[in-house]
């Protein structure tokens, strides 16, 4: 597989494009805003004017978009791939999107006589960069086998979950307990900090004792200097927390601290915060004791 058809470039897709240009595909780039290819095509990538142009012709076609209504359109839409979807070629999904639709995506690929793998993500932007995702995949594993060269590059290891929508539900699991990890976080660190306790003592404490986390390791600096920069936003969490909802819903299993976890975020969408990191979930509990993390006042 040389020929590359990549369609989303927002905060992960976009570097993920850049490596596969690195490592010598050629890339035919798509988004949206067509603005946010134009640093892909200095590299060297070809700028399609539609999802259907990006599919044609190519070996696989890699889509990471923000959610169902995107990647609704991005298949069915008047210009959408499965209007040029060649028979043979391999359709890999990023997006973190119901398990249904990629049932229904799956089944719709498979009919044009093209393979389909559901394959969202662990690891935010910095992952993206470096080339060091971890990708939890949904179909046939011959499928995911002949694509391998494509995961290696973009990635550092690749856990086949069982069939299409497996990459799915393994991903929205997976960023229930992230949700989850980051509000523990926040706590700790609000408890701490109300009683004086200093941030910088209170993380050294975590990131060595039981409650240390990836959290901790990737968020809790981020805290402490409030630098919201966004490495993977509040609203796609709080997105992505929605959908595991509705997987528990339909799935009958007790979710608490998942309802919980999605109240939270919901909060700091409301209060403005959806576009910046998820860390900035912190921001409420800050409004709640009345001053930052560090100690000082709110204004």
């Amino acid at each position: 597989m040389k020929k590359i058809g990549f369609i989303g470039l927002g905060t992960m897709g976009a570097p993920m494009a850049s490596n596969l240009l690195k490592q010598g595909y050629e890339v035919t780039v798509y988004n949206r805003t067509a603005s946010k290819a134009e640093a892909l095509v200095r590299e060297g990538a070809s700028q399609a004017a539609t999802p259907a142009e990006a599919a044609l012709g190519q070996d696989a076609v890699i889509t990471m978009v923000s959610n169902d209504d995107s990647i609704r359109e991005v298949f069915y839409g008047e210009d959408g791939i499965l209007k040029t979807l060649a028979q043979g070629t391999t359709v890999i999904d990023s997006s973190t999107i119901s398990p249904g639709l990629v049932k229904e995506l799956a089944a719709e690929v498979h009919k044009l006589g093209a393979y389909f793998l559901d394959a969202p993500v662990t690891g935010s932007k910095p992952a993206a960069i470096d080339g060091t995702l971890v990708f939890m995949v949904g179909g046939e594993a011959s499928v995911l086998k002949a694509a391998s060269g494509l995961f290696d590059t973009l990635g550092k290891k690749v856990i086949h979950m069982g069939p299409s929508g497996s990459g799915s539900v393994a991903k929205l699991a997976h960023n229930t307990m992230v949700g989850i990890n980051n509000l523990a976080l926040a706590e700790g660190f609000a408890i701490a900090a109300k009683s004086g306790i200093p941030a910088d003592s209170f993380l050294e404490l975590v990131q060595l004792g039981s409650a240390g986390s990836k959290a901790a390791d990737l968020k809790g600096r981020k805290i402490i200097d409030h630098d919201f920069s966004n490495q993977f936003s509040l609203a796609l969490m709080l997105k992505d927390l929605k959908l595991a909802s509705s997987l528990t819903d339909a799935t009958g299993v007790p979710s608490p601290m998942l309802n919980l976890a999605k109240s939270l975020f919901q909060a700091g969408q409301t209060q403005g915060f959806g576009d910046e990191d998820l860390s900035a979930v912190v921001k409420c509990y800050e409004a709640w004791i009345g001053q930052t993390i560090g100690g000082k006042p709110l204004q």
